[in-house]
């Protein structure tokens, strides 16, 4: 439990310091996923008879947090939020034009 309570603190801090909405949408769903799992984890050994309900958590966990930080990016990318650099060789621009 621990180490997940460390991912969520990275998290905050990533969140502080990234400067642009998708670095701060990347580093906010790795972490907090990997924290929340690992949580998860802590309290399976903490009670075991729990395991089931905890595992199926982990499971929607893990399907829709990418889910949704997939969503905040196209939606940023749609409403023309701009990257930091604009050297950034924007991919899903050349996917639209195809």
């Amino acid at each position: 439990m621990f180490l997940g309570v460390l991912a969520f603190v990275v998290s905050a801090i990533g969140l502080i310091r990234m400067p642009d909405i998708y670095s701060r949408m990347h580093i906010g769903a790795k972490s907090t996923t990997i924290g929340i799992l690992l949580i998860i984890l802590g309290a399976i050994c903490f009670e075991p008879s729990w395991a089931f309900k905890l595992i199926l958590l982990a499971i929607f966990i893990l399907l829709t947090n990418p889910l949704s930080s997939s969503v905040i990016a196209r939606a940023s990318h749609n409403t023309n939020v701009p990257y930091l650099n604009p050297n950034d060789i924007d991919e899903y621009e050349e996917d639209k034009k195809c």
